[in-house]
């Protein structure tokens, strides 16, 4: 039997570098806790590939998918929230605008844009829950009134993406007013003959699901979308009595009437074309 014998003494191993992983590169479902890299889920459109759960885009995002070639321009985006109240809870209202602003990129929790969908052109005014858990305020009203005025003076059809917790009580009647405002000026749109889409998506609730999410020509929300108006929780302490399973899912809505349309998300431009193109006729 043979012997080994090391001959130089003193050799050592090196213990490979540690390589640190970069904030976000992972992404977990909320739903069903698949992980999957950041880069895969973005590429497909933020939706789950095990249990399609479909997460939350940006206007930006919206406006990048529904856009031919994701050519678009913004509009109006020179409209700034004010602070006509001095309201202040945990923090002061304008110090939680200039935060809000500086955190996002955004200037309130709405965009507006015009360009193509399949070569119809078209305005989009799409909702951002990043800013103000997507509340309400008189900014949100007023973008979604010229939005109105500019699908009449172009003769175009609008689409607003609703993602909103509802009114901002920060600005208190202000932000109620705007139901009435945009419900109003949606009758001048019906009155000229332009087509309003509404696209409901996670979560749509409170005063946009009171006003304008509701009164689209088509009504299409993504699926298991949140659609009500106060949530699951106050209504059940309210009644004091278990709520159905799936209450206020976008399944459940569109059972009791209130949706035309459940599409998932990569067939949601060849269905708003199809859209488009029946109200054209």
């Amino acid at each position: 039997m043979g012997w080994f014998k090391r001959k130089k003494e003193g050799i050592t191993t090196r213990t490979p570098e540690k390589r640190e992983i970069p904030d976000g590169f992972w992404h977990k479902c909320r739903r069903c806790k698949t992980t999957v890299t950041s880069k895969v889920y973005k590429d497909n459109f933020k939706v789950c590939q095990e249990c399609e759960d479909h997460g939350r885009l940006s206007s930006t995002e919206y406006f990048q998918l529904l856009f031919d070639a994701a050519e678009y321009e913004l509009r109006f985006d020179n409209i700034l929230s004010k602070d006509p109240l001095n309201f202040t809870d945990l923090k002061k209202y304008s110090s939680r605008l200039k935060e809000s602003r500086a955190k996002t990129g955004l200037t309130d929790a709405i965009a507006v844009a015009t360009g193509e969908i399949c070569e119809i052109q078209t305005v989009i005014a799409a909702m951002d829950f990043s800013f103000i858990g997507g509340s309400m305020g008189s900014v949100v009203g007023e973008k979604i009134s010229r939005a109105i005025d500019l699908c009449i003076d172009t003769k175009s059809p609008l689409i607003i993406i609703s993602k909103s917790g509802g009114a901002r009580m920060m600005e208190s009647a202000f932000s109620l007013m705007q139901m009435a405002k945009t419900s109003a000026k949606l009758s001048q749109l019906a009155k000229a003959r332009l087509p309003f889409i509404s696209l409901l998506t996670d979560p749509t609730t409170g005063g946009v699901t009171a006003s304008f999410a509701m009164l689209g020509d088509l009504n299409i929300a993504e699926p298991k979308a949140l659609i009500g108006f106060a949530g699951p929780r106050v209504i059940k302490d309210t009644i004091r009595k278990e709520l159905p399973a799936g209450f206020q899912s976008a399944e459940y809505v569109m059972k009791s009437g209130f949706l035309d349309l459940i599409v998932e998300r990569k067939h949601l431009k060849e269905e708003i074309a199809k859209g488009l193109r029946f109200f054209r006729c």
